[in-house]
């Protein structure tokens, strides 16, 4: 299993970053790999067994994640579990914590899990190599940007 963390802080307060974070329909404001959702349950994103399947694309390659939110504590945690392409498996995990009532630390964790065992996580880093982490850095930083540029205009 490969994983991949990354974190920022935000100049915003945690229920504010979770709202961004944990609305599906807010993913291509923030997530660089994301393409498009292709079903989304009805009614409330954030509760436990939420599921969703998200198209994302990775080295041009597009592929679909089929996710359901195993744990919410909001607006601390919020735990997506997803199975993908020939057996695949990926744990994203969302941790929000409270720097100073006006600032948010983002902890964000992602396990990924290639199929066909070892040889099929070994070709998976050859072919990928750190492109989730650098990924997941822009997807951070543009998260940052969205939300501390929306800030601004509301006060």
């Amino acid at each position: 299993m490969s994983v991949v963390r990354a974190t920022i802080d935000i100049d915003a307060p945690p229920q504010q970053v979770w709202d961004v974070i944990m609305d599906p329909a807010r993913f291509g404001d923030w997530v660089t790999i994301h393409r498009k959702l292709c079903r989304v349950d009805d009614g409330e994103p954030c509760r436990k067994g939420f599921r969703m399947d998200q198209r994302l694309v990775l080295r041009g390659a597009p592929f679909t994640v089929h996710w359901t939110l195993t744990e919410v504590e909001e607006p601390k945690v919020g735990t997506f579990e997803g199975k993908g392409p020939a057996g695949s498996y990926a744990r994203v995990t969302n941790r929000l914590k409270d720097l100073d009532g006006g600032r948010t630390c983002f902890d964000y964790e992602n396990e990924f899990k290639a199929p066909g065992g070892v040889m099929g996580a070994l070709a998976s880093r050859v072919l990928v190599g750190g492109m989730p982490e650098r990924e997941a850095d822009k997807s951070l930083k543009r998260l940052k940007r969205l939300i501390e540029k929306g800030s601004a205009r509301a006060m």
